[in-house]
């Protein structure tokens, strides 16, 4: 219950929805431009996962090739950097206050999705 709260307060204060539509934006115009297919496929689990970030966490996927880690790379360097530089300056404004910490706690775990997203899947915490 405490999660879905949270997760519902992160919507309304937090940013995730803010967020999420960022993410789907990036997504579109990845599937538009088709060579990018992959990092908008990315962009869609870092979408889904800045929307209802608490209760989920980001493991790495069993048997990702060299191919991811060479994408990665690439998202590093074109949108990666910004995507968590964002999530950290978001997240240390947030833990300002008593009642944003737990926001801003959600905001570094989103760092390393924004970061490293191929190769990637969101489950549920345990």
């Amino acid at each position: 219950m405490i999660r879905f709260v949270l997760n519902v307060l992160w919507l309304i204060f937090g940013g995730g929805l803010v967020l999420a539509i960022g993410y789907g934006i990036a997504a579109l115009i990845c599937f538009v431009l088709v060579v990018t297919i992959p990092f908008g496929v990315a962009s869609l689990r870092l979408a889904s996962y800045s929307l209802w970030p608490f209760g989920r966490t980001l493991v790495p996927k069993p048997g990702v090739g060299v191919a991811s880690g060479i994408a990665n790379v690439i998202w590093v360097l074109l949108a990666g950097w910004w995507l968590a530089l964002s999530h950290i300056v978001a997240g240390v404004s947030l833990c300002l206050t008593i009642i944003g910490i737990p926001f801003g706690v959600a905001n570094f775990k989103l760092v390393p999705a924004a970061i490293w997203p191929l190769g990637q899947q969101v489950v549920p915490a345990p």
